[in-house]
Order: structure tokens, then C-alpha cells, then sequence
């Protein structure tokens, strides 16, 4: 079984397809390593695609403690994924938890990246909405650790910006929800109470935000309604970033919209490899509708 070792010493299980430019996938909570299998079957014609599970998602390592995950953690297991694999710079591609981990990537390791594309990011962010979401972890970490993963997973596949999926696609729903229910509870209530309780809100960042320049591609659904303004805010704030909102789409827009998905990846990293993706125009930043000051 492939793995790399972390630099605190946790087995990451990852796998790899294909040649050519590497992309990194780094998956969501509610995801693993298979998450990413509509993505891989695509892009792997043209480039190395490489899945990996998060600590605490097995085939990887489950540390016991809680103090072994944290927003940092994900974004420097990204990095340590690089360096087992031999790989200097990748386009990183992440969802939900993993667009998170993404983002910071950029934000630390803007040098070791070719492009970011940060997708469904967002929960939690806003400021009145940051006590609630840290309760939740800890409600959550709390049903995992009584009720288990299979119990959980049965109400947790079926949130607001989940039965988008359900509905258009019952068949991938019900393998999401499958894989969901096979991850291991301690691994997720922990990922819970060390990375999603603990992350720094969006809207501190602007200021690290506004120094990317890496290429960025900001991708969400219109119905996945706590990454909306979170994600307008990071469309303005990084300057290398464009937005793109997929219609009648919730937050697990890879398996509900692959082929648009795909082509987005596709696009994006074509144009970054062309060396034709843009840096804002500072016209555009001019507040008056009509470019009078």
C-alpha cells in the first residue's frame, strides 16, 4: 500500500494516475481519496493526478489525539505530500475542508504551487456565524463518538447542500454515502475538534489573501448557500483569483457536476500552463460604475 510519511511521522495513504503536469486533489470531510474518482478518470490523460487521504481517513493513519490535526496540519500534510512524491511545484485542487487546506497552502507555500483551485469554501466563515459552527464540530465530534460512522452518515449525506446530489444523481449519492459510512469515526470526530473547530475565519485573511499571486480559480454552487459570500469576498480579495458559480449545484459540485467540474479543472490549468492567466487589472478595482473618480 503507497504511502508517504508525514514530517511528525503519520502514514498518508495516496494514489497516483497518470503523467504529465501534477494536480493534487485534497478531499472534504464528508469525501476520502475516492472522492476525487470522476476527476482522475478525466485529467489523467494529461497530467499526473495524485488522490491522498487526510489524517484520520483511512488507509491513512488515525492519530488518537486531537492535537494532531489542525488547519496548519492539513495545509503542511499537502506540502509532505509533495516532497514524498519527488514533486517540486502541483496545481492543487481542493473541496470544502480540503479548499480550506488549500487556500492556507497558497497562503504559505505560494512557491511550491501552480495553481490553486478552491472550491466550496466557505462553511463557517462569517463572523455571526462562527459560534455556531464551532458548537457544531463539537455536537458532531460528540454523535460520532456515540453513535458511529454508520448512524451519522445516514443524516449527514442528506444535509441542505447535499440532497442537491441526491436528487439529480441517486446512484453516485448512494456511493458517497456508502464511503462516508466506511471513514472512521475517532478520525472524523477528531478532524472535527483539530481542524474544522479550530480553522481561522476567511475574513481574517485578507490581508495574506491580497499578496497571492498564483493563479486562482474560486469555484462554488449556487445552492451551496454558506460558501457564497465567503467566496465573493475571496474573488475580491486575491488578485490572481476568477469565480465560478455552477447553477442548481450544492456543495458537492465534483460528484453532482463532473463533466462541468472537469472542464473547469481543465480550462484552468490550460490556460495557467499557457501562461495566459490574468492578474486583476487595477481598472477593474475602481469603485464608481462608470470608471468616474
Amino acid at each position: 500500500m503507497p504511502t508517504i510519511t508525514t514530517d511528525d511521522g503519520v502514514k498518508l495513504y495516496y494514489e497516483e494516475t497518470g503523467s504529465g503536469s501534477p494536480i493534487v486533489f485534497v478531499h472534504e470531510f464528508a469525501g476520502d481519496h475516492r472522492s476525487w474518482e470522476p476527476q482522475v478518470r478525466a485529467l489523467s490523460r494529461r497530467h499526473r493526478c495524485i488522490t491522498y487521504g487526510a489524517r484520520g481517513f483511512p488507509p491513512s493513519d488515525v492519530p488518537p489525539d486531537a492535537s494532531s490535526y489542525s488547519q496548519a496540519r492539513a495545509c503542511t500534510d499537502i506540502r509532505c505530500v509533495l516532497d514524498g512524491l519527488g514533486i517540486d511545484k502541483a496545481h492543487i485542487v481542493g473541496l470544502s475542508m480540503g479548499g480550506f487546506a488549500t487556500l492556507h497552502f497558497g497562503l504559505t507555500y505560494p512557491e511550491r504551487a501552480l495553481s490553486l483551485l478552491i472550491a466550496g469554501c466557505g462553511y463557517g466563515a462569517e463572523k455571526e456565524q462562527s459560534a455556531k459552527f464551532r458548537g457544531e464540530a463539537d455536537i458532531i465530534a460528540d454523535r460520532l463518538r456515540r453513535d458511529g460512522m454508520p448512524k451519522f452518515a445516514e443524516t449527514y449525506a442528506l444535509g441542505p447542500t447535499r440532497v442537491q446530489l441526491q436528487n439529480k444523481d441517486p446512484r453516485g449519492w448512494r456511493e458517497f454515502a456508502d464511503q462516508l459510512a466506511e471513514h472512521s469515526a475517532e478520525g472524523s470526530a477528531n478532524t472535527q475538534q483539530g481542524v474544522q473547530k479550530e480553522r481561522p475565519s476567511i475574513f481574517d485573511l485578507e490581508e495574506g489573501m491580497k499578496k497571492i499571486t498564483v493563479p486562482t480559480l474560486i469555484v462554488t454552487g449556487d445552492e451551496d448557500w454558506p460558501c457564497l459570500i465567503p467566496n465573493i469576498f475571496m474573488k475580491r480579495a486575491i488578485p490572481s483569483a476568477a469565480l465560478f458559480v455552477m447553477p442548481n449545484t450544492g456543495h458537492t459540485l465534483n460528484l453532482e457536476e463532473p463533466d462541468l467540474f472537469n472542464r473547469a479543472i481543465a480550462d484552468f490549468v490550460a490556460q495557467v500552463e499557457a501562461g495566459r492567466w490574468p492578474m486583476r487589472d487595477p481598472r477593474a478595482t475602481i469603485e464608481s460604475i462608470t470608471g468616474v473618480k
